[in-house]
């Protein structure tokens, strides 16, 4: 497994140009192949969505219903890589890879029992959930059968999202990429073998997926054997350290769901907007969500290195590096502002027939671009914080940014393009409000260094 880290001798204030130098290679070699991995993970959805479309529109209905339920699961339980990143870099960078390691262990011994529970939990509500949507029969059965199926594999893929968390703690994005990538390949020619060569249908794909996702949990799980005997760390959990885990992945859960909240409030507003406003929404959502990828990936890099900073106890650093993330994040909001401005008027036939839809697009589009300087503020500046272990103020903050959005969603969201107005600039500008009062005061650095 790479160990590559920071090159910490070279942040002193007597060679600056030097230090930012250094600085840039780091979040350049963490976040590069973080965005591979990162990209590579909705690709597994959009396979078996593309296999199982050719098995008839129920078929792809009951595969969209299900993997609505299971993304939701997963994306609140993110937090099992997002607490799990600092809690590593942070023991890393004050020199003790064995409790690096060993917090990396508790992490993953903790996704392994939420996964436990909540697939065995699911398993008599997938019905229930399944029908809360209210599809059509036949659409229900099928994605019950999906539903149940998958269960089988939560367990599997929260392992592996705390085994990314161990490795990027430990600096390591590449090997994250390697393996989401193998898995991306063999899932598709499994999942292709289940649903065509051996007729399984839509239980094929779920079967393929579970199996490709136990099979990535394994390998993880033999790469923190390895560290851990390397180390000297202990296999078995820490009590100590997985409560730890869990008090700062309850207010990360928190976090993410004050986000979850948001996006599904703006696509519940734009339901009112008819059905040439929803489909237009929809489109923009998955724009901004593809970008955020390349934003994502800075952050990544900003949990990495500020956690190993504060470990290391140094503080020029943490500034050093949330400078550089700052400069980086805007300037990349604007490079893709600029892309997408420049898109703006083409893309709608690549997402849509309709000619209203393609033109309400670009309008929505340029408010998308125009709003991305600020998104890139705001990822970055979300993953210092995340890296810093200041998770319960991202929850609280959290709780505050909806609490200003909703009232302006209510208010000004009764048009398309005011729904994105607000949400590009009221949602994202908040966040930035918010993010950037904590991580610009005076002394936060202080405050994440006592904790």
């Amino acid at each position: 497994m790479p160990t590559d880290q920071p090159d910490d001798d070279t942040t002193t204030a007597d060679d600056p140009r030097r230090a930012r130098r250094s600085v840039d290679r780091d979040i350049v070699r963490l976040a590069l192949p973080a965005l591979g991995a990162l990209v590579v993970e909705p690709l597994f959805l959009l396979t078996d969505t593309a296999l199982v479309g050719h098995l008839g529109a129920t078929s792809l209905a009951a595969v969209g219903v299900a993997s609505a339920v299971l993304q939701t699961v997963t994306g609140l339980l993110v937090f099992l890589a997002y607490a799990t990143t600092p809690a590593v870099a942070r023991a890393l960078g004050s020199g003790d890879r064995r409790g690096a390691v060993h917090a990396g262990i508790d992490g993953m011994w903790l996704a392994l029992g939420l996964g436990g529970v909540l697939a065995l939990l699911g398993w008599p509500l997938a019905g229930p959930l399944i029908d809360l949507f209210g599809a059509a029969p036949e659409v229900s059965e099928a994605a019950t059968a999906y539903l149940l199926v998958s269960l089988i594999g939560l367990p599997g893929i929260l392992v592996v999202t705390a085994s990314t968390g161990l490795l990027r703690g430990l600096q390591d994005t590449r090997t994250p990429l390697v393996v989401a990538t193998v898995g991306f390949i063999a899932n598709g020619l499994l999942n292709a073998l289940l649903i065509y060569g051996l007729g399984w249908g839509v239980a094929g794909s779920a079967a393929g997926t579970v199996v490709v996702q136990w099979a990535m949990a394994a390998v993880y799980v033999v790469i923190a054997v390895r560290a851990a005997r390397a180390s000297g760390a202990p296999l078995r959990p820490g009590a100590s350290g997985v409560v730890r885990a869990l008090r700062s992945g309850a207010w990360l859960f928190l976090r993410t769901a004050s986000l979850r909240i948001a996006m599904l409030t703006t696509i519940a507003t734009a339901t009112g907007l008819g059905t040439i406003g929803l489909a237009t929404t929809q489109i923009g959502l998955t724009v901004f969500s593809t970008l955020a990828f390349a934003l994502d990936a800075l952050a990544i890099a900003g949990q990495a290195l500020v956690g190993h900073a504060l470990g290391a106890r140094d503080a020029e650093r943490v500034r050093l590096v949330t400078g550089r993330l700052v400069v980086l994040g805007i300037a990349g909001g604007v490079l893709l502002g600029l892309l997408t401005l420049a898109a703006s008027g083409v893309l709608g036939p690549v997402f849509s027939d309709s000619p209203a839809v393609r033109a309400a697009l670009p309008p929505v589009l340029v408010l998308i671009a125009a709003g991305l300087p600020i998104a890139g503020y705001v990822f970055v500046l979300d993953g210092v914080l995340i890296g810093a272990g200041d998770a319960r103020y991202l929850a609280l903050a959290g709780v505050a940014n909806l609490v200003v959005y909703l009232p302006l969603l209510w208010w000004l969201g009764d048009g398309l393009a005011s729904l994105w107005a607000v949400f590009s600039f009221g949602y994202i500008g908040i966040r930035a409000v918010t993010l950037g009062l904590r991580a610009h005061r005076p002394g936060w650095i202080a405050a994440a260094l006592a904790r």
